[in-house]
């Protein structure tokens, strides 16, 4: 399994661990799951959203909370914890010096290891096999897992990057609807349907712009698709636009070999039928979720060790 933006914390273990948590630590939420040693699921639990960029003490705590609700469900005390193997994927784990502080922490688990949140929704899409994912959701990336190895495209954020995702579109509706205000272009029902959310004021919309984040854009992205499936030239535009992107994205990871690719995140559904015909031809149903892919990795894992323990 790969190894990129991850990290063990008590390399040499005292004793195998008794359970697995699979925790998926993203920006709307944080969820887990708790299994034995067999791989039967014991129980679920959820919390606030774990996102570093909320600040790693939050993200740590979502976690943690997260984690005990699983147990609680499962009718295990908190302390039981301390025998659970862990893998946690977080978004924005990427961004530089969080894994080291993250690794730095103390934690109340076995073991935890931290992943990239899509590395773990990757697994667990293709069951731990070689396959890729395009995920478009707020944001946007790719990512594919072959042989073991990880390879990543895009993904480094909004507004720098994310293209063809949710805040994307939204971006570019804001864009050509001040276009189309100030006559730069013809007007559409979506760009008037747009300005109408700004009482047709421009500068509202910048003065709504100063303050705005990634999810405030992708807030759009429903009206963006509606008119674009209704024949709104503008909008079918910017849809068009953002599938070429995605396009991107796909081919990338099939240069690297990347035989099946599984779309993810919220706008997938609607956005896959705007992709070109090569890439929905590598299009796969996911097998399972991020969880999934947090829980193999886990087992993965505490496989390795167990069998370097062994060995010394």
């Amino acid at each position: 399994m790969p190894m990129t933006q991850t990290a063990m914390k008590s390399p040499v273990l005292e004793s195998a661990p008794q359970f697995f948590i699979g925790i998926d630590g993203g920006g709307t939420g944080c969820r887990a799951r708790l299994t034995d040693r067999e791989g039967h699921l014991l129980g679920s639990g959820s919390a606030a959203p774990a996102a570093v960029r909320f600040g790693i003490d939050q993200a740590l705590a979502a976690l943690r909370s997260a984690a005990n609700a699983a147990l609680a469900e499962a009718g295990l005390s908190a302390d039981v914890v301390g025998q659970t193997s862990a893998v946690a994927g977080l978004a924005g784990i990427g961004r530089k010096g969080v894994l080291e502080e993250l690794n730095a922490r103390s934690q109340p688990f076995h073991s935890i290891q931290y992943v990239n949140d899509a590395t773990i929704a990757c697994i667990g899409a293709h069951e731990g096999g070689n396959g890729g994912i395009v995920i478009i959701g707020t944001g946007s990336v790719g990512l594919a897992v072959l042989e073991g190895k990880e390879v990543r495209v895009g993904g480094y954020g909004f507004p720098i990057s994310d293209e063809g995702s949710g805040a994307d579109l939204g971006l570019r509706a804001i864009r050509f609807s001040l276009r189309a205000q100030d006559g730069r272009i013809a007007t559409s029902q979506l760009t008037k349907d747009v300005m109408a959310q700004f009482g047709d004021d421009p500068f509202a919309a910048v003065a709504w712009a100063d303050r705005s984040t990634a999810t405030d854009y992708a807030k759009l992205a429903p009206l963006i698709m509606d008119h674009a499936e209704n024949g709104d030239a503008v909008a079918r535009h910017i849809v068009m636009l953002a599938a070429q992107e995605l396009d991107r994205l796909a081919r990338r990871l099939m240069e690297f070999g990347t035989q099946r690719i599984a779309l993810l995140g919220g706008l997938a559904p609607r956005m896959a039928s705007w992709l070109a015909t090569d890439v929905r031809e590598r299009l796969v149903t996911r097998k399972g979720d991020a969880i999934d892919g947090a829980l193999h990795l886990a087992r993965c894992t505490a496989r390795r060790i167990h069998n370097e323990t062994v060995r010394q």
